[in-house]
């Protein structure tokens, strides 16, 4: 069986460690731990990795984040993925740090990244993982808060935290996104 698991994100090296960065963060640190890497390909980085009898397909575009869609259309296609399948990991800010939000659908809730994907798609019926990053911000900076870098105290306890996440993505393709909502929702 064969997923594709999609990290939302900016690219480049201004962007590396921001909030809004959070689904790329989440797919670096599986590939650090599971030993494999990604490789520049069409429209996004990607990357393979064989888990407990099951293929997992990553990818995180290189679109920019608010025409991630393309790279998640282009990839279910070229990989024969069906959308039940895919899993869309992306940054929110209605979620406290340190929280989790695993569903098997949903709006884009104001995302920008997940509304193109929407657009794209044509569905809002496919599974993300909302990955909190708290809105400790005042009125009219929300885009300096996403774009901007983790706090020293939510750096420290950010290593646990993506490695949650990537529990969470492995159990979505191991346990069934049910059970994986029941062990990772809190």
């Amino acid at each position: 069986m064969k997923f594709l698991i999609v990290g939302l994100g900016n690219v480049g090296p201004e962007y590396a460690l921001t909030r809004h960065n959070a689904g790329f963060m989440v797919l670096d640190r599986l590939a650090a731990q599971h030993g494999f890497s990604f490789a520049l390909t069409r429209l996004a980085h990607t990357a393979k990795w064989s888990y407990k009898g099951k293929q997992l397909f990553f990818v995180k575009p290189t679109t920019f984040m608010n025409l991630s869609g393309k790279a998640v259309q282009y990839y279910l296609k070229q990989e024969n993925i069906p959308v039940e399948n895919l899993l869309v990991l992306s940054d929110d800010k209605d979620l406290p740090f340190n929280k989790l939000r695993l569903k098997p659908k949903g709006s884009a809730g104001g995302h920008n990244g997940l509304r193109n994907i929407d657009e794209v798609l044509g569905t809002q019926e496919y599974a993300r993982l909302r990955i909190g990053i708290g809105s400790d911000f005042p009125k009219g900076r929300q885009v300096d808060f996403v774009l901007g870098q983790f706090s020293e105290d939510e750096l420290i306890q950010l290593p646990d935290y993506l490695d949650r996440a990537g529990d969470a993505v492995t159990a979505f393709c191991t346990m069934g996104i049910q059970n994986a909502m029941n062990n990772y929702n809190q």
